[in-house]
């Protein structure tokens, strides 16, 4: 049961982060030919509550793969080596995030609209180039995870409550299942 709500929650909020930083980027990179003050100013508006979307989307995500990393641990579940490797890029999101990402963002928080930095063009480049790692680290996680519940789903079949029980009774009773 808690490997089914893992898949479910690292599949919905996965794909809600997912979606959300390709949107982010995709505004990011439109904002390349604007001026200081306009690039400040969308900067400022993003940063009121995108950061609080961001956390709640990548949290849940995060929890459930690691729920489903260590069943694949115990059981051995088809799919370990995917949900592996979508938690290492998540890992890679989150030190992203905090070592680069974040601190610009708390920089750019006190930036005036009027009078922005001299020096704005190189932590937008910068910020940029963190984002778009952490995106393309995010968008392959997600694509582990999408594969991982199709083998979960292949093996198991039509009905893979039934069979993850099967297992798990024979696993303790020493008999083998159905």
């Amino acid at each position: 049961m808690i490997e089914a709500v893992a898949r479910v929650v690292g599949l919905v909020f996965g794909g809600i982060f997912t979606g959300f930083l390709i949107t982010v980027m995709v505004l990011e990179l439109s904002l390349r030919d604007a001026g200081a003050s306009v690039y400040t100013q969308v900067r400022q508006v993003e940063l009121d509550h995108l950061d609080a979307l961001a956390t709640a989307t990548l949290l849940p995500t995060a929890v459930a793969t690691i729920v489903l990393f260590c069943v694949g641990l115990k059981w051995g579940r088809p799919g370990l080596g995917l949900h592996s490797v979508a938690l290492v890029l998540l890992l890679v999101v989150f030190i992203v995030t905090v070592v680069i990402n974040l601190p610009i963002n708390a920089d750019q928080r006190d930036w005036s609209v009027a009078h922005p930095p001299s020096d704005w063009a190189s932590d937008r480049d910068h910020w940029q180039v963190a984002h778009v790692v952490r995106t393309a680290a995010t968008v392959i996680a997600y694509g582990c995870l999408i594969v991982a519940s199709g083998v979960h789903r292949r093996r198991h079949g039509t009905e893979p409550v039934a069979a993850e029980w099967d297992q798990l009774t024979a696993a303790t009773s020493g008999t083998p299942g159905r």
